[in-house]
């Protein structure tokens, strides 16, 4: 994770950022940190990299990489005001022992587009990611990828529309359909059958950027229907404050990299 001790919405690359609506800096942090203790609480390790003036969107630390099973690929983003973000995570990374490294030749906005379910790595394109990333990650990552194809441009990385609850075999996921391609719709219709779908409400306070342990699920405290749903399911869902963030087009999920091991 990284602290938002410089955000603030100056610019805009995706339709949730308005320059001219006020950010709460301290309302962010606490927001940030109250996140940051969640984790802590369930018992997970929080490392942090240290914020760098003039990377507003540093905070979405989702987007510095993606690791699975000790092998790393590194992040290339698409707008030129995020550029300098994956050089900062490259060399967090290198510091905290993470050598299988690759960084991309392709535009790749990592977790943002990535989701791991422990078999195979969705992987999603329309918007930021470039659709020859994803054959760059299957062979960084050495795992098996498919392709998903945005259609909103609300929902501007996979992690907007898509979630992992629960990782392995009979993995189950939580999405939007109306998020993605008709194709994409029927892959992951055929992929997961059993899949939590949300509805547009739940989307639109950008509850699918959520953050699941397999047990615990992290959402923006407005996904009550969602909620709800994965309550059914029998997972015990968090719903915190993201409202700061989300006015840069993040939640949960945007400010967490998850290391997969």
């Amino acid at each position: 994770m990284c602290p938002p001790t410089y955000f603030t919405v100056e610019y805009v690359i995706n339709p949730w950022m308005n320059p001219d609506e006020p950010v709460d800096a301290e309302l962010a942090m606490a927001q940030w940190e109250e996140l940051k203790n969640t984790y802590l609480r369930l018992g997970h390790t929080v490392d942090t990299i240290e914020p760098q003036p003039g990377l507003p969107d540093m905070v979405f630390a989702a987007n510095s990489g993606t690791v699975i099973e000790g092998r790393v690929l590194g992040s290339r983003f698409r707008a030129p005001e995020r550029a300098a973000e994956a050089e900062h995570f490259r060399r967090w990374f290198v510091a905290h022992g993470h050598r299988d490294l690759v960084m991309p030749t392709r535009i790749n906005e990592a977790e943002g587009d990535f989701a791991w379910t422990g078999e195979v790595l969705l992987a999603g394109t329309g918007f930021r990611t470039d659709p020859a990333a994803h054959a760059e990650a299957q062979e960084a990552l050495g795992v098996p990828v498919v392709s998903l194809t945005l259609v909103d441009e609300r929902y501007y990385h996979l992690d907007t529309a898509l979630f992992v609850l629960d990782k392995g075999p009979n993995a189950q996921i939580a999405y939007y359909p109306e998020a993605f391609s008709e194709g994409s719709r029927r892959v992951l219709a055929r992929m997961f059958p059993d899949a939590v779908i949300a509805d547009a409400a739940d989307a639109a306070c950008l509850g699918l950027n959520g953050v699941s342990d397999g047990r615990h699920v992290v959402l923006p405290v407005e996904a009550t229907g969602l909620a709800k749903q994965l309550e059914d399911r029998g997972y015990e869902v968090i719903g915190l404050d993201m409202s700061e963030l989300r006015k840069s087009g993040g939640g949960p999920k945007c400010c967490t990299l998850e290391l997969h091991s």
